[in-house]
């Protein structure tokens, strides 16, 4: 679709997609007015069947670009039973999308259930016994129940895939494959995530069919996010947390840390400073997470301090400052991670500490953002000016400063015997 069109489906409103009056009350009675450039770019070509792949930054309005599409053919066709499958790879990111589905659909009688690990399965078989319209799940359970004859996936006709580049990094695609090997051939499938890699690329060519691509800033975090990096050894990497936290600006902020165990400190350490913070890790049960984000969500927490289990797809309105306490494994997740502010049109700042380590992963982002991230704080670090973000000069095809290379030893082999060799004096 030509950007003129998507211009003017976004001037025209969610009207201009024809949908059912009950969906269209749900859209205003949420607040949204305009379609988003990805539901302007996409729910056009869902609502001709066509096979959609999105690939677009986190905080675009992904959800409804594809649940409304699916919303209008439920009621524009009779059939019972399950119809439309939703994989996503987090329990939160599930969860969120099966809340969002129903809240569009609240004027109607569709009905969606989610299913997930780590927690008892006997509500979800309740729950699949009255043939939901529409299921939302993770692979590791959706495949689960289908082993054990619970998931009837025969009338799938509609299969999304949303943060497919999540599921690859979580391991997933050995699930996906076995759970696309099961259900019908003819069927429209909605593949939505944030970056391309090569094994997604591969898995999108083999399940589209002359798909409608929508491409939207990949790489590139949202124009309204200030990015600051600073600079900080790990030592004093609490202080520059309880100062950053305490700006005037910042009313709610999620704190990025590396492991587990440092987020359940963390959390631990900024609530007996008296801030209402809260850790989201991998090591709590889906009670425990659930409390968290209900928390953060309604404003009893203001810090959530989390792993990359939280930096994809959740979407929590009004997060002033995303802080990277440790910076994230590669330029992608930097851009999932600081997706979480600047949501909605809204503003926000990412804040990254970077120590003397991190110098690689410094420059290799910057490349990727195609921006130097600007420079706050009294750090002072030589790696932070020009030279280091580069990288030391090379001399003579040589790097600067590097010790000269260790003889092998062959060559030391050869230099005892050349001077067992020499005549004495």
């Amino acid at each position: 679709m030509s950007s003129a069109i998507a211009q003017t489906e976004i001037q025209g409103g969610f009207h201009s997609f024809s949908l059912d009056t009950r969906l269209l009350d749900a859209i205003d009675a949420s607040g949204f007015s305009e379609p988003r450039p990805i539901q302007a770019e996409t729910i056009p070509a869902c609502l001709e069947g066509r096979d959609v792949m999105g690939l677009a930054q986190t905080g675009t309005g992904k959800t409804a670009a594809f649940a409304l599409p699916i919303l209008q053919k439920h009621l524009e066709s009779r059939s019972r039973g399950t119809r439309t499958l939703i994989l996503a790879p987090t329990r939160e990111l599930a969860t969120q999308i099966a809340h969002e589905v129903r809240m569009l659909a609240k004027n109607t009688k569709l009905s969606t259930l989610i299913v997930f690990g780590g927690v008892p399965m006997r509500t979800q078989l309740r729950g699949l016994k009255k043939c939901p319209d529409i299921v939302v799940g993770c692979p590791g359970r959706v495949l689960d129940l289908m082993g054990r004859g619970a998931l009837d996936v025969s009338r799938i006709d509609t299969l999304v895939l949303d943060e497919a580049d999540h599921m690859f990094d979580m391991g997933f695609l050995p699930d996906l494959r076995k759970i696309l090997a099961q259900l019908p051939d003819e069927r429209q499938n909605l593949l939505f995530s944030a970056t391309m890699p090569k094994d997604i690329a591969k898995l999108a060519n083999s399940i589209l069919t002359d798909p409608h691509v929508v491409e939207l800033a990949v790489t590139a975090p949202s124009e309204r996010i200030d990015h600051f990096l600073y600079p900080v050894s790990e030592a004093r990497k609490n202080k520059l947390l309880q100062d950053v936290l305490a700006e005037d600006d910042c009313g709610t902020a999620i704190v990025f840390m590396r492991t587990k165990h440092r987020a359940k400190r963390t959390a631990q350490h900024l609530a007996k400073q008296g801030r209402s913070a809260i850790a989201l890790q991998g090591n709590m049960s889906q009670a425990q997470r659930d409390r968290a984000m209900s928390g953060f969500r309604e404003g009893r927490f203001d810090v959530l301090v989390a792993t990359d289990i939280a930096a994809r797809g959740l979407d929590v309105a009004g997060i002033d400052y995303v802080v990277n306490y440790d910076v994230p494994n590669t330029p992608e997740a930097y851009t999932h991670r600081i997706g979480r502010t600047g949501r909605s049109e809204a503003s926000g700042k990412a804040c990254t500490f970077v120590t003397p380590d991190d110098r690689r992963w410094l420059r290799q982002t910057e490349k990727v953002l195609g921006m130097r991230i600007p420079v706050r704080g009294n750090g002072g670090d030589d790696f932070l000016e020009e030279e280091g973000r580069r990288g030391p000069r090379r001399r003579n095809g040589k790097q600067a400063g590097a010790k000269p290379a260790r003889p092998t030893r062959r060559r030391r082999g050869a230099r005892r015997r050349a001077r067992a060799a020499r005549p004495a004096n």
